[in-house]
């Protein structure tokens, strides 16, 4: 696979276009406010990673220094102060983690030993807006090891780890994020990354579709060096496939959340083991008997209906497809809609990716300590801006949890104000986002590969022959021994040995519309 560039270049097919409505962008971007103004209830410029309500100080411990690091003036041990994170002395903190996660993600350290010569991603000035977590750090060092120049932002405002983003920016690595950004920080952080005097980006790796937005809206003379876009969440995915219908796509772009690595394992076995971490370290609470609502049942809703019920959970189920709807009723969940439940319910999750699942008519009607909380990447599934209401008091618990109280008494118990849970308040299974990290790479080294016209300003799911390749790479982890084809079976088959063994139309059941990201 990595044995010369030509080998890296692999046809895709063209993505189905969904119809996603656009996020509106509601304010430009201001220079730098003043700390006050940073920290005031502004509104957000694009919904999917910031929500209205947030400030800087939202879930930072309050054992923290208080200073924003846009304040503070920090230089790594080389000199260098092109970077922004919260105390550039954790690096060796941070260090530790990554050696950790390294440990778990044997296809990137593969992908490292094996393009060590070539340097497939030699010349490639790649800008990142994406969780920035200890597996985050171990693909931008592999992509620095494979020829790359990255500079980072986050995709999300509590899921830094701030010991981690000191040890990239230790490591030489332009990274501007922290934990507990305002929406100013969130885009000033991204703006940062982006407009630097003497560096031009060609290559963009987004979650969520912020740093595409951004880049459209800011700097859209840049588009004309991009080489192209690599986006990992049905966000951002949904995003581009709406600039592609309106024929604004002007670069090509790979949609990987589509892609069977992403969807089959991130979504599925990630969700799977870290929704019950996420409840957990949040609300102590045990799942035995307790009544749990999870609204979608794409990889994501699977994941997690199928660790509640293994925990001993009465889970329903609501859906929109009527594939995805047979497979919950066939894994023995009630199909049910929310209204016939939300009065009962213990636990109510959100897994589709869409807007207002949760309304607040939903809200007023939840039982007395119902805890709330999202899985899906967007952040507009549970409509939190209708609970900041002067009759409502809300009553921080610890951080990321809030006790939202009814007039009479009543109170909900939010987690995250409706962020991504697994990634905002607890971890994620390393060797999982192994192998979504490593099918972002193969992503960016095919496309910033491919010969001029191999793919055109449109939206492509990542080519068959190359998920095949991600997942071949993780198995020795697990000393397994691939069975191979006789000449005799192959022709039978019509397939080539070595694969592809899926056509390039296999995908999981269900359509763009109701998938979800994890």
């Amino acid at each position: 696979m990595l044995g010369s560039k030509k080998k890296y270049i692999v046809n895709g097919n063209s993505g189905i276009k969904a119809q996603i409505q656009f996020a509106d962008q509601k304010q430009e971007f201001n220079k730098r406010p003043t700390k006050i103004g940073r920290r005031s209830l502004s509104r957000s410029i694009s919904q999917s990673s910031t929500d209205s309500y947030s400030s800087a100080a939202s879930y930072t411990d309050s054992s923290d220094d208080e200073t924003s690091p846009r304040d503070k003036q920090q230089k790594n041990s080389k000199g260098s102060s092109d970077f922004c994170v919260k105390n550039i002395k954790q690096a060796e903190f941070g260090r530790r983690e990554i050696e950790i996660a390294e440990q778990e993600m044997p296809a990137l350290m593969a992908l490292r030993k094996r393009a060590q010569g070539e340097k497939p991603l030699a010349g490639a000035k790649i800008v990142g807006c994406t969780h920035i977590t200890a597996q985050t750090a171990v693909l931008m060092e592999t992509l620095g090891a494979l020829g790359a120049q990255c500079r980072w932002a986050a995709c999300n405002i509590y899921s830094t780890l701030n010991e981690v983003a000191a040890a990239l920016a230790e490591s030489g690595f332009p990274v501007f994020a922290w934990k507990g950004e305002s929406e100013d920080d969130f885009w000033w952080c991204i703006d940062r990354c982006v407009n630097v005097e003497g560096w031009q980006p060609n290559m963009i790796l987004d979650d969520g579709g912020d740093l595409t937005h951004w880049i459209y809206k800011k700097y859209p003379n840049m588009f004309k060096k991009i080489k192209g876009i690599v986006e990992e969440s049905v966000t951002g995915v949904h995003r581009l496939y709406q600039l592609s219908k309106a024929g604004k796509l002007c670069v090509p772009a790979m949609n990987v959340n589509d892609s069977v690595t992403k969807q089959k394992f991130d979504n599925l076995y990630c969700c799977r083991e870290s929704i019950l971490d996420g409840l957990k370290r949040t609300t102590d609470m045990m799942f035995g008997g307790k009544q749990v609502v999870v609204c979608g049942y794409g990889e994501v809703g699977k994941g997690c209906c199928a660790a509640l019920k293994a925990m001993g959970s009465i889970v329903y189920v609501t859906e929109i497809d009527p594939i995805c709807a047979l497979q919950a009723c066939m894994d023995g969940f009630r199909l049910v809609k929310l209204n016939e439940v939300i009065r009962q319910v213990d636990i109510v999750i959100t897994c589709t990716g869409n807007k207002n699942v949760v309304t607040r008519e939903h809200l007023d009607r939840m039982k007395n300590s119902c805890i709330v909380c999202n899985m899906g990447h967007s952040n507009t599934e549970i409509d939190v801006a209708s609970l900041r209401t002067p009759e409502l008091t809300w009553e921080r618990v610890r951080s990321q949890v809030d006790h939202v109280i009814w007039p009479d008494g009543k109170r909900i118990v939010l987690l995250a104000e409706g962020r991504l849970l697994n990634l905002s308040c607890s971890t994620v299974p390393t060797f999982v986002l192994s192998i979504t990290a490593t099918t972002q790479a193969l992503a960016l080294i095919e496309l910033y590969n491919a010969p001029e016209g191999r793919y055109k300003q449109d939206v492509y799911l990542l080519p068959k022959k190359m998920d095949e390749y991600v997942a071949s790479l993780h198995l020795p982890t697990f000393d397994a021994h691939l069975t191979e084809l006789t000449d005799e079976q192959a022709k039978y088959l019509g397939l080539n040995k070595n694969g592809p063994f899926k056509p390039n139309y296999y995908r999981c059941l269900g359509s763009p519309e109701t998938r979800e990201s994890g």
